[in-house]
């Protein structure tokens, strides 16, 4: 809707994790770099924690952008099936589906599929997003896995990705043999204030920006304090500033700009009116098209009206 009036190509600031619009900070480029590695490097597990809306799914997803097509990946989000729901999907995945009618079939299954893609000099990759969710039975199940390997190299790269609730699970009793596998470990936190400021700028110019100055310097501080840094918060806060400032016909986003839109995302209020003057601008267009119809069909009666008089006056007949 405003993508015209501030010069974009498409929104800046969408909750879908597009790898082209990842902001390397410090801490994000190191995580994608152990990412990386764990996986090229055959490392068995890595694990990957942050805080919500860090950009934790943004980072998986530039991973899988820079794998060789031929690695096989399986994605996994629910994290309410159990192992046996786990493999059975994995072989799904991996366009490897199992007949087998029980879980020791489908693991004999899953260790010729492996062995197969062994062979063929690859290294299938099981991703596990949300993993803080699985319960400590399932991840020692997952730990087994891991088991698939030959005298030198692991069969299957296993990535476990989740809230800092995973590292505090990985801590316990019961899984001190699952975290001495672990090979890498990566944390992403918040953004630091000033990287808030280039984060906000990088997107606006990856969405096509001529002008780097949309957002007041004022503005972004005030999206930094309520936001803390948490990326996905940074995003829908400026996204709601461009809405409005479209509303205002705003070429630049002030701090009260901000402000409005913290407060209709913490109260959902004061939004009605700002719609009926969206829907206003959105429709000047085809309103302007209507009345410039209207006028000239107004203007011909007119001249129609003005002619038949003018032949009256003068006693002559129409033709």
């Amino acid at each position: 809707m405003y993508l015209r009036f501030y010069g974009l190509r498409e929104a800046p600031f969408n909750p879908t994790p597009d790898p082209k619009f990842l902001y390397q900070s410090a801490r994000h480029r190191e995580a994608l770099a152990q990412l990386l590695y764990g996986v090229l490097e055959r490392k068995g597990f890595t694990v990957l924690t942050g805080e919500v809306g860090t950009g934790k799914t943004t980072l998986l997803r530039t991973l899988l952008a820079r794998l060789d097509r031929d690695v096989p990946v399986a994605y996994i989000h629910n994290t309410a099936l159990g192992i046996e729901g786990l493999v059975e999907y994995m072989l799904e995945d991996w366009s490897a589906p199992s007949t087998a009618t029980s879980h020791a079939r489908r693991l004999g299954d899953l260790s010729r599929f492996l062995i197969e893609q062994h062979r063929l000099g690859q290294s299938p990759v099981l991703i596990i997003d949300e993993a803080q969710n699985l319960s400590i039975p399932t991840l020692e199940a997952v730990r087994l896995l891991s088991n698939f390997e030959t005298d030198s190299a692991k069969l299957l790269q296993i990535l476990l990705v989740g809230q800092p609730e995973l590292r505090r699970k990985l801590n316990s009793p019961e899984l001190r043999q699952l975290k001495q596998r672990i090979g890498l470990r990566s944390h992403i936190g918040p953004l630091e204030p000033e990287e808030v400021r280039s984060y906000i700028q990088h997107r606006l110019r990856i969405a096509g920006a001529a002008d780097g100055g949309i957002f007041t310097d004022a503005a972004i501080q005030r999206i930094t304090d309520y936001s803390e840094g948490i990326p996905r918060v940074v995003n829908i806060v400026c996204d709601h500033c461009l809405l409005s400032g479209y509303a205002d016909q705003k070429r630049r986003i002030d701090p009260g700009a901000a402000t409005e839109a913290i407060e209709y995302l913490e109260d959902g209020q004061a939004m009605q009116w700002r719609t009926r003057r969206i829907r206003f601008w959105s429709s000047r267009g085809a309103w302007a098209a209507r009345s410039s119809v209207v006028a000239l069909v107004v203007l011909l009666g007119l001249l129609l009206a003005v002619a038949g008089n003018v032949t009256g006056w003068f006693g002559l007949t129409p033709p």
